[in-house]
């Protein structure tokens, strides 16, 4: 029990819907009957983003990101920091095992999608590339997060979503990616590690990601007014973030929950069209 609730923990929990929640909205927009939202392809894919890539995603940058996370105190109550436990390293071999069998579920259309996940996935913290260590490489490789939502929807679709909404499901998640390294400046500095956020420092990040931010409410208006408007909500955030007294650790772990109302949202709308057309 020990050693599944270490697993657990290590899977970031808080941030499951990361993955699985663009699988959600993906399929929503993409079906174009209800019996659609329930394919046993979808199905799979939200199953596996849930949980398993998680534990994938997580348990590489906690292996290679030992040394740095000694010094990381955020590790030391809301995540967990790897002692070199081959239960671990089992876990994420499983995972990535159980990921190439999505290959045999999705159609060919789905596969440059699903290769770019694990791609980016792994090699974000992982030598050779370790996009992680590179600024603005670090921000832009974190296009990931979007890709199980546009594999998902390429599965039920049979075609690729609209280019703007990957471009701005894209600038989204380099948005988030930058947001959440503000609190781990000093750490990163002090393991000599050099990101987009040490970079340019805690206030010119708070400008960059509200550029991330306001550009994907701009893709996202080019294909419907109502989407642009909602993706405002995060520019807006920053906004009162840097004009109040919140902390920006505190505010970190606020980011769930807005997203996971964004993504509400967005699905809600994806089934009004699939219900009312």
């Amino acid at each position: 029990m020990a050693t599944l609730r270490h697993l657990l923990k290590l899977s970031r929990p808080r941030f499951w819907l990361y993955l699985a929640g663009p699988v959600v909205v993906g399929v929503a927009f993409a079906a174009e009957r209800p019996e659609e939202l329930f394919v046993p392809e979808a199905l799979t894919l939200f199953a596996y983003f849930l949980l398993p890539a998680n534990v994938l995603l997580y348990g590489v940058n906690d292996i290679f990101d030992a040394d740095v996370d000694a010094a990381n105190p955020k590790k030391d109550e809301k995540e967990v920091r790897y002692r070199g436990d081959r239960t671990v390293v089992a876990a994420v071999v499983v995972s990535g095992l159980l990921g190439l069998a999505t290959f045999a579920l999705t159609p060919s259309v789905a596969w440059p999608w699903l290769v770019g996940f694990f791609l980016l996935g792994v090699e974000y913290s992982a030598p050779p590339l370790r996009f992680k260590t590179t600024p603005f490489l670090d921000s832009l490789s974190n296009g990931l997060y979007i890709l199980p939502g546009v594999a998902a929807y390429a599965t039920v679709a049979g075609a690729n979503p609209p280019l703007a909404a990957v471009v701005g499901g894209w600038l989204w998640t380099m948005g988030m990616h930058t947001f959440s390294a503000i609190p781990d400046i000093d750490p990163d500095r002090e393991a000599g590690i050099q990101t987009t956020a040490t970079y340019l420092g805690e206030t010119r990040t708070y400008w960059y990601c509200a550029l991330t931010w306001l550009l994907a409410a701009v893709a996202f208006g080019t294909l419907d007014l109502r989407l642009g408007a909602l993706m405002l909500a995060y520019p807006v955030a920053v906004f009162g973030i840097t004009r109040s007294d919140i902390d920006v650790e505190r505010a970190y772990w606020w980011y769930p929950v807005l997203n996971t109302a964004v993504g509400m949202l967005l699905t809600l709308g994806g089934l009004l069209e699939v219900v009312y057309g």
